[in-house]
C-alpha cells in the first residue's frame, strides 16, 4: 500500500462512547443514560456514567493520539454537557472542547469534530425529541454555540454522524436509544436530522463566512442478494433502499427514492413532514462525504419482515460482531458512490473490528485486528490508484470504549482498555497502525525504505 503526503491518518471516538462524567461539569443525562438505566436495554446494563474516564484523562490520552503519530482526531461533543437544559447555555462544558482542541492543536494533532454522535439531551427528547421539527432549532442552537467557540481550532467539522442508526436503529428497530419501534417516528426523525445537517452548513458557510471544511457522516452497507432469484434481488433492493439511498438520496440528489416512499407507506401515516424548500436544505452543498465502512450486507428474501428482507447467511470470515470481513466490497461501494452520486473528496471517518481481545502481561496481540486494518488500507491505496480521491482514513477506534447496545462486551480500540483501572495498553494493532503512517512519512521525506523496520513482536 501507499499513500501520498496529502492523504490524512487519523483515529476516532465519541463524546458519549469515551468521556464519562455524566453529571460534572453541569452536564445532564442524555437519551442513553436513560436508555442504559432500563433493564434489558444494554449488555449487563452497563452505561457511559465512567466509560474511558476521557474527561479527566483527555491529556493522557492526547499523549496516545500524538504517539501514534495521526495528523488527526475525530471527536464528537456532548449535547446536554453544552445545553443542559433548553435554551441554557453551559460555558463550563463549552470550556472543556476548547481545552482539548487548543492541545490537540499545540501537540500538532488536527481537531475534527462531530457535532451530533446520538447523545440527544433528555430534555429534548421530553419535547419529542428529533420527531419534533423543532429539533432542528435545538440543534441550529448547539451548532452555532460549537461553530462560534471552537471553529478558529477546528480542521473540519462534521454534522451528523451515521443518521441511520439514530434514526432508524432509535426510532424504528429499537436497539438503540430512545428505544423506540415506530417507522411513522423514525422516518420523520431522519428528516429532522438531514434538515438540521444542511441548516448547519448554510449557516457555517453563509452566515459566519467560515473556511472550515464541512460534512455529513453516513454509514454505508453494499448490499449483495444470496441468489439470482427475482425475490432475493428485491430483498436486496430494498435493503440497499433501507440503509443506504433513504441517506444518501436526499443529501446528494435532494430526494427520497420513490421505491422506498411506497414501500414505507404502509407504516408512514403521510410525508406531510416535507415542507417546500426542505429537500434543497438537505442537499446544500458540503465540501467533503464521510462514510463510515465496517462490513457489507448479504440478504435473502423474507415475506415475515417489514420490508421484505433479512440476513442471509455467508461464509465469509467474520469479526467479533459477526459482520463479514469484505473490502472488496468496500471497493464496489467507493465505485458506485462515484459513479452515481458525488465528486466530493471522501474521508473514510470510521472503519475497524471488533475481536475478542485477550490483555497477557500487558500485551494483546490482536492478528485478526491487524489483518482487517491492512486489507481495508490496501483497499484505499487501490481506490485512490484509479482516482478514487479518497483523501483521508480514521481508524475506529482509538480505544476500547462502551460500544452502546453491547456495553463493554465489545472491543473495537487499537489501546486496549481495563475498566477496573483505566490503564491503557496499546494492542498490535495501534502499533501497526502507527507503522504504517511512519513509513508513508519516510517514503514521502525520502528516507531510505530499505532501513530496517520494528516488527511487532
Amino acid at each position: 500500500m501507499h499513500f501520498n503526503e496529502k492523504f490524512v491518518f487519523g483515529t476516532a471516538t465519541s463524546s458519549y462512547q469515551i468521556e464519562g462524567a455524566r453529571l460534572e461539569g453541569g452536564r445532564t443525562f442524555s437519551i442513553w443514560d436513560t436508555f442504559c438505566d432500563t433493564p434489558g436495554k444494554v449488555y449487563q446494563q452497563h452505561n457511559g456514567s465512567i466509560a474511558c474516564d476521557h474527561y479527566h484523562r483527555f491529556e493522557e490520552d492526547i499523549q496516545q493520539i500524538k504517539k501514534l503519530g495521526v495528523e488527526t482526531y475525530r471527536f464528537s461533543v456532548s449535547w446536554p454537557r453544552i445545553f443542559p437544559e433548553k435554551g441554557k447555555y453551559n460555558p463550563e462544558g463549552m470550556a472543556f472542547y476548547k481545552k482539548l482542541t487548543q492541545r490537540l492543536r499545540e501537540e500538532g494533532i488536527k481537531p475534527a469534530i462531530t457535532l451530533y454522535h446520538w447523545d440527544l439531551p433528555v430534555w429534548a427528547h421530553e419535547e419529542g425529541g428529533w420527531v419534533n421539527r423543532e429539533s432542528v432549532d435545538w440543534f441550529m442552537e448547539l451548532a452555532k454555540a460549537c461553530f462560534e467557540e471552537l471553529d478558529a481550532e477546528v480542521d473540519s467539522w462534521i454534522t451528523h454522524n451515521e443518521p441511520w442508526c439514530a434514526g432508524f436503529l432509535g426510532y424504528h428497530q429499537g436497539f438503540h436509544a430512545p428505544g423506540h419501534t415506530n417507522m411513522d417516528e423514525a422516518v420523520r426523525a431522519v428528516h429532522h436530522m438531514l434538515l438540521s445537517h444542511g441548516k448547519a452548513v448554510q449557516f457555517l458557510k453563509n452566515d459566519l463566512k467560515s473556511n472550515t471544511p464541512i460534512g455529513i457522516t453516513l454509514n454505508l452497507s453494499p448490499m449483495y442478494a444470496k441468489t439470482d432469484s427475482v425475490n432475493d434481488l428485491l430483498a436486496a433492493n430494498n435493503a440497499d433502499g433501507y440503509c443506504n439511498r433513504w441517506f444518501l438520496d436526499p443529501v446528494f440528489k435532494g430526494q427520497y427514492p420513490v421505491d422506498m416512499m411506497n414501500l414505507f407507506s404502509k407504516y408512514v401515516h403521510s410525508y406531510d413532514f416535507i415542507q417546500q424548500g426542505d429537500m434543497e436544505l438537505i442537499s446544500t452543498s458540503c465540501d467533503f462525504f464521510g462514510i463510515n465502512y465496517y462490513s457489507r450486507g448479504f440478504v435473502e428474501f423474507s415475506g415475515a419482515s417489514d420490508f421484505l428482507h433479512k440476513g442471509a447467511h455467508s461464509d465469509y470470515a467474520k469479526t467479533g460482531m459477526g459482520w463479514d470481513i469484505a473490502p472488496n466490497e468496500f471497493k464496489d461501494l467507493i465505485r458506485r458512490l462515484r459513479n452515481e452520486y458525488t465528486d466530493l473528496p471522501i474521508y473514510i471517518t470510521e472503519n475497524g473490528a471488533a475481536f475478542d481481545d485477550e490483555l497477557v502481561d500487558g500485551k494483546v496481540h490482536d492478528k485478526e485486528r491487524v489483518e482487517y486494518i491492512e486489507k481495508h488500507l490496501n483497499a484505499v491505496s487501490e481506490l485512490n490508484d484509479e482516482g478514487m480521491n479518497i483523501q483521508g482514513y480514521y481508524l475506529w477506534s482509538l480505544m476500547d470504549n462502551f460500544e452502546w447496545s453491547f456495553g463493554y462486551d465489545k472491543r473495537f480500540g487499537i489501546i486496549y482498555v481495563d475498566f477496573d483501572t483505566q490503564e491503557r495498553f496499546w494492542k498490535d494493532s495501534a502499533y501497526r497502525y502507527a507503522e504504517i503512517i511512519r513509513d508513508r512519512n519516510n517514503s514521502s521525506s525520502g528516507k531510505n525504505m530499505n532501513d530496517e523496520t520494528v516488527r511487532l513482536s
